[in-house]
């Protein structure tokens, strides 16, 4: 609403200035009589014959302020504000008026017509042709002498040859997964490096741990022929298809490809179970051999064919597409989803993935390595990371890993390097007690990757100084980043799962795409497909 200027005083009327006349002033809405009535003109002569029509019974005031409209009109602007917001509050109420009565109004216990299709869109989506969502739990490993799960793996990888196509078996975490006809459970060592899911294999074993359950005893129904799609390899006996897997630590399983049911719960607490290829391995070597005494095998989780999530897919059973999620205290669980129903719709950071075509591992171009403020890398000289769940722990180039120990022998004097301390490659002496690595966070700053920028927003991946820091049997304060160089890795971050806790991460195999989000991975909760303002708004109306 407008308020009208006030009137001019013209010659004659000191009069009434000095008897402090109040100046008039008014507000108009003019509403049409009937049918046929117009509406007043959109000009200051209209507004003025309404005024003069509708306040005559103001006196004296009235004839000065018409005088004053007549010879000093308004500008435009004001003469087209009053229409314009009437206007503007009468759309505005119909429009509110329309959205209640589509959302709200009609069918069963008052749900409004939109809402329910809402509704039907997003159950729909979430059939998508029978797709649908698995849950698995993630549970840590059981430590072993050494102190916080190093079990000496890492000080034999670091004299590891380069990798062949797979990355690390060995990490921190299983899952449970029920295979066979009855069902037994197996304990996997959960592995985004690597692609072939296998369990030790009785038939007879040549070479095997001594594994948390019994071997898998395949039938011969269960072998599956050298002539299967999934045989990707040249074999000698056509009866069945053999695999040899050499990991870059040097350990290797070898065995044979068989079809049997696999047990997965659904997210509405279903179990399913359903024909899956893996390895029954007959001969294992090198660290696996220790790995296995607390679990079964490997749950192989890469991008090619073999895969589990990649074999669900391609029956149009799941989208292609995984995650897990570690809690941030290392003796906690998380959660090993396979499908897309877990993943936030929003908040979460996407990079491309860029499958190598000779090991067809995910890699993702990086741009910088920051401690705290302070690059760690060579200025325009990209790096590749790779997010693998299945190493513990983490792997720089030599120049980022050197510029790294640099930065935290000069983080304060009261850290001293201590080459006594074999537990890790750089352990440093403190000349105060420590007793978890929640006490160091004052003294070193977070690692930072720095992906490509996106419409101008920042990609990072943080690193708290509680995870990529660990403490000794001695006390001391160990880096658990090693040099890749050792093992092959001159241009490639791996990023073991120490670092992935305290985080959601998704691997999009449709998209060629890697997301996180923070989160505590405590509470596994099924995504809506209706985005949350919205959702929020219409629950809350209809409860």
């Amino acid at each position: 609403m407008t308020a009208l200027p006030r009137p001019v005083q013209e010659e004659g009327d000191g009069d009434e200035q000095q008897n402090g006349r109040r100046s008039f002033g008014a507000v108009l809405i003019t509403v049409p009589d009937g049918p046929g009535s117009g509406l007043p003109a959109s000009s200051s002569d209209g507004i003025a014959a309404a005024l003069l029509d509708h306040a005559g019974a103001a006196g004296s005031d009235d004839d000065a302020l018409m005088e004053a409209e007549d010879g000093r009109p308004r500008p435009l602007g004001e003469s087209f504000s009053l229409w314009r917001a009437t206007v503007a509050v009468f759309a505005l109420a119909a429009l509110a008026v329309a959205g209640y009565v589509c959302l709200y109004s009609g069918g069963s216990g008052g749900t409004g017509a939109t809402w329910r299709l809402l509704e039907a869109r997003e159950e729909e989506g979430e059939g998508r042709g029978g797709r649908r969502s698995f849950l698995l739990p993630l549970h840590p490993k059981p430590r072993r002498s050494g102190g916080d799960g190093r079990d000496g793996a890492a000080r034999n990888l670091t004299a590891a040859s380069p990798p062949t196509g797979i990355v690390f078996p060995t990490g921190l975490y299983y899952t449970t997964v029920s295979i066979g006809n009855p069902p037994r459970d197996y304990f996997l060592d959960v592995d985004t490096g690597s692609d072939l899911t296998w369990v030790q294999c009785d038939t007879p074993c040549r070479s095997c741990a001594k594994g948390a359950h019994p071997a898998y005893r395949p039938a011969q129904s269960n072998i599956v022929l050298a002539s299967d799609p999934l045989c990707d390899r040249v074999q000698r006996n056509p009866n069945e298809c053999n695999y040899d897997i050499n990991y870059a630590d040097r350990s290797s399983s070898m065995g044979a490809y068989v079809r049997d049911n696999m047990q997965l719960t659904s997210e509405d607490s279903e179990r399913d179970n359903i024909d899956i290829v893996f390895g029954c391995g007959y001969d294992q070597r090198g660290i696996l051999l220790d790995t296995l005494e607390n679990t079964d095998g490997i749950l192989g989780l890469g991008s090619r064919a073999i895969s589990l999530p990649t074999q669900l897919a391609s029956r149009g059973i799941i989208s292609n597409v995984f995650g897990h999620c570690m809690t941030t205290d290392s003796s906690g669980g998380g959660y090993l989803f396979l499908g897309d129903d877990y993943i936030p719709r929003w908040g979460m950071t996407w990079v491309p993935v860029l499958n190598g075509p000779a090991d067809n591992i995910r890699r993702s171009q990086l741009q910088h390595v920051n401690h705290g403020d302070q690059q760690l890398n060579v200025q325009g000289k990209l790096t590749q990371v790779i997010f693998d769940s299945g190493s513990t722990y983490t792997y720089f180039p030599h120049e980022a890993y050197t510029n790294l120990v640099a930065a935290l022998k000069s983080a304060s004097p009261r850290f001293v390097q201590d080459d006594s301390d074999n537990t890790l490659p750089f352990c440093m002496k403190v000349d105060f007690s420590v007793r978890s690595v929640d006490d160091l966070q004052h003294f070193f700053k977070p690692l930072s990757l720095q992906f490509e920028k996106r419409f101008f927003f920042s990609r990072t991946f943080n690193i708290r100084p509680e995870d990529y820091l660990t403490i000794s049997d001695k006390g001391n304060v160990c880096l658990r980043v090693f040099d890749g160089t050792a093992i092959g890795f001159d241009s490639v971050i791996i990023i073991g799962d120490a670092f992935l806790r305290g985080k959601l991460i998704a691997y999009d195999n449709d998209e060629d795409q890697i997301g996180w989000i923070d989160s505590d991975c405590t509470d596994p909760s099924k995504q809506s497909r209706i985005p949350f303002f919205l959702r929020r708004v219409f629950r809350n109306q209809l409860v």
